[in-house]
């Protein structure tokens, strides 16, 4: 889009704040929830996007956003029973997929990790 474009919608809008247009559209006042679809290939998101939308995300996706949700925790998290929970999460879901026939190798989880979570946790 042009600059001149994006000035007039950005003027339309402000001009629909000001005369309180868009004070009772739902949500408003709300924080927007975005989604995070990084670990999704761009090629794929429509889909996804739509397939979600719509209430059929395949159980195996459905795994394996389980399998990030829980890797993401383990990146966050300070709390050692939250931290091992996820951790066995983790193990369950990989060793459920791998005796599907399927592959967890896009989940790389070092075997150590355990290791320095605990070593970790001891320290403090």
């Amino acid at each position: 889009m042009s600059i001149g474009f994006n000035r007039i919608i950005e003027d339309k809008i402000l001009a629909a704040i000001k005369e309180g247009k868009l004070d009772n559209i739902p949500g408003h006042g709300e924080p927007l929830e975005i989604e995070d679809d990084s670990r999704v290939p761009e090629e794929l998101r429509l889909a996804h996007k739509i397939l979600k939308n719509a209430g059929c995300v395949p159980p195996e996706l459905e795994e394996h956003m389980e399998i990030r949700r829980a890797e993401d925790l383990l990146n966050t998290s300070d709390d050692l029973a939250e931290t091992y929970h996820a951790m066995k999460r983790i193990r369950f879901l990989k060793k459920k997929l791998l005796r599907e026939g399927r592959s967890s190798r896009v989940f790389t989880i070092p075997e150590s990790y355990e290791e320095e979570v605990v070593h970790k946790f001891h320290k403090k």
